[in-house]
């Protein structure tokens, strides 16, 4: 072990020379020494045990590299590549390579059971086969000397979804039967049934489990429904298609109209022709570009003819790229209705007439407000929902005012029935009834709860002649839960003379028919499944 020399004091300068020559001499031999220095390790490494001479303080790496072993990236060792090795300590290298392994499995289906009344008591019916998904994983597989140490998912791909099995279930009807006039329509949880004769004969007339509810609408005579269902391929090539199915138990298998993107409007012209409207999708909100155009199809037995366009494709004004909706009158007239005006399509020129400018809604949103319009049953008047001013702070366009107004077609007057109905009223006329020496008929209407926010105001049924005189609210009572927006159905007769008219609804998922002469209302659903119904 080296010392320290101290030099002493009071000798001449030469002495005092020579010893520091003699502690550089020493200081410099010691620490050649301390270099020379050198521990045995033992290096384990590829299935190999080796023994090596390294200097004193030599760090892990560099025992392997003095072995001629370079470490890849993934490599680790025992002890830690940046540790200082000890005399006679096991160095270990762990060669580790990584792997990615891609394996399909099997996305098991789902079974759901879904309560529905318009099955009997413990019966059920499949509507929808269960079909098994399948998925794509990657794992990310580390190996440590050829045995695997380690194993995660880095990504998973859905190549098919799984399609669940869907049963109704029959439950116990909680209403009394009712004697229904006419062929009533509905859709629950994607499929459509039927009423006829009494509210206690419910049959099935689509059981595919995917009807979107856009189009669901019977033909005059009612033997023929008009829907839309889902389409099979991505919302962003295709949305919908539309097809139609007989009444008749003995026809009832769907078949396709050879449309598709029908989105805002279709309808039946008479008992066999369709007109229709169709949106190209997108991918950006709210998923189409509307085409604001008009088709017409006839419908034969269990088939549709070729479409013939009756409107070419257009801009439709202001946010007409959300789209314009049609109406058809009992007597076969087609009015139009886009966010900015409302007007008459002659379907044998293809010529729009616009007979109402409408203050555009701004909805600071994805979505534009279209006016709702319904024909009179003499067909000649027009009731339309038309957006007012509100005046100064509040821009025309943003002001939450809604009225429903008559535009009479004969004299060109345009008289306000309601203010402030609120931007979804929907009026639906009633059929003629006879009145003395004239055919009359009466106007329902929904009543914005909140007319100053009828966007997301709940509504309440209201009826009245349709001069707007009469107004009575039928339902629901005023210390009830009110509707969601809906287009309200009438009966297409009396159920009596003392109920006169009924009107069917949808409140809280169930159908309820409202009377309009004694005003009661009653439920004839209760599984809360129901979303759309017609009835002629």
């Amino acid at each position: 072990m080296c010392s320290a020399f101290f030099r002493p004091r009071g000798l001449p300068w030469i002495w005092r020379a020579l010893l520091g020559l003699f502690v550089l001499l020493s200081l410099s031999a010691c620490e050649l020494s301390t270099r020379t220095a050198t521990i045995e390790v033992r290096v384990q490494a590829d299935g190999q045990t080796r023994t090596v001479r390294v200097p004193v303080g030599s760090t892990v790496r560099e025992v392997l590299e003095r072995v001629g072993l370079t470490p890849q990236p993934l490599d680790r060792s025992e002890p830690p590549f940046y540790q200082v090795v000890k005399e006679g300590e096991l160095v270990q290298l762990k060669r580790v390579r990584e792997e990615f392994i891609t394996e399909e499995v099997i996305l098991p289906f789902e079974q759901q059971l879904v309560r529905s009344e318009s099955l009997p008591l413990g019966s059920t019916l499949l509507i929808q086969e269960g079909k098994n998904g399948r998925q794509e994983i990657t794992y990310r597989v580390l190996y440590e000397d050829g045995i695997e140490t380690a194993r995660s998912v880095v990504k998973r791909v859905t190549l098919e979804e799984a399609q669940p099995q869907i049963l109704l279930v029959g439950a116990q009807s909680s209403s009394p039967p009712v004697a229904i006039p006419g062929r009533l329509v509905y859709l629950s949880s994607g499929n459509a049934w039927i009423m006829e004769g009494t509210t206690a004969l419910r049959r099935p007339l689509v059981t595919t489990g995917d009807l979107d509810g856009r189009v669901f609408v019977l033909s005059p005579r009612g033997d023929y429904l008009l829907f839309t269902r889902k389409s099979t391929r991505p919302p962003a090539e295709e949305i919908n298609t539309l097809w139609a199915v007989s009444t008749d138990p003995q026809k009832a298998t769907p078949f396709p109209i050879r449309a598709a993107n029908v989105v805002h409007f279709a309808d039946w012209l008479n008992n066999t022709t369709v007109l229709y409207s169709t949106v190209e999708p997108r991918q950006a909100a709210p998923g189409w570009q509307a085409n604001n155009d008009l088709y017409r199809v006839t419908i034969y037995t269990n088939r549709a003819g070729t479409p013939k366009r009756i409107l070419e494709p257009n801009s439709g004004g202001v946010y007409g790229w959300w789209g314009s909706s049609y109406a058809i009158s009992i007597l076969g007239q087609v009015a139009y209705s886009r966010p900015g005006e409302i007007g008459l399509v002659d379907i044998e020129k293809g010529r729009l007439t616009p007979l109402l400018q409408i203050l555009p809604y701004q909805t600071y949103s994805e979505w534009a407000w279209v006016p709702p319009i319904a024909w009179g049953m003499d067909g000649k008047t027009l009731f339309a929902v038309v957006h007012v001013p509100f005046g100064a702070p509040v821009p025309d366009e943003a002001s939450p005012l809604f009225d429903l107004r008559a535009l009479g077609l004969t004299n060109g007057t345009h008289v306000n029935l309601v203010e402030s109905s609120g931007m979804f009223a929907n009026p639906v006329a009633s059929p003629l009834r006879t009145q003395g020496r004239e055919k009359a008929y009466q106007l329902a209407y929904l009543q914005a709860i909140f007319p100053q926010q009828s966007q997301q105001s709940r509504y309440r049924l209201y009826v009245m002649d349709r001069d707007g005189s009469e107004r009575r609210l039928l339902f629901p009572p005023p210390d009830q839960p009110g509707l969601e927006p809906q287009t309200v159905v009438w009966s297409p007769q009396p159920l009596s003379a003392e109920a006169g008219y009924v009107i069917a609804v949808v409140y809280s998922g169930n159908l309820w028919f409202v009377e309009s002469e004694s005003g009661r209302a009653y439920p004839i659903t209760g599984d809360g499944l129901i979303s759309r119904i017609d009835w002629r």
